[in-house]
């Protein structure tokens, strides 16, 4: 999946969306992840040592990698684990945001 995420981070560069990861690796697993692929979004650890509950708790995520695409308003559009239909719902919002800012 990092490949295409890279892309699509790149390729929506100057528009309305933003990516975000959560991972459940330790910290040094992390950031050589981040490092040896080149991840270009932020990531958040699941839950940082010492911190409150895991955010894969308070999303009710049950499985990885598990995608959620939401609006402007934090409405949830896709939540799945399709890498390739949840693009298709994040670059159709995008279109509508731009679409609408034009008016």
């Amino acid at each position: 999946m990092y490949p295409h995420e890279r892309s699509l981070v790149i390729e929506m560069k100057d528009k309305p969306f933003a990516l975000i990861g959560v991972n459940s690796d330790s910290l040094e697993r992390a950031k050589k992840a981040v490092k040896e692929n080149e991840l270009n979004w932020r990531s958040f650890q699941n839950q940082p040592e010492g911190k409150g509950p895991k955010i894969s708790d308070a999303w009710y995520v049950r499985g990885w990698p598990t995608i959620v695409v939401l609006d402007a308003e934090r409405k949830i559009h896709y939540r799945g684990h399709n890498g390739q239909e949840a693009t298709k719902v994040a670059e159709r919002l995008v279109a509508e945001m731009e679409k609408a800012s034009k008016r």
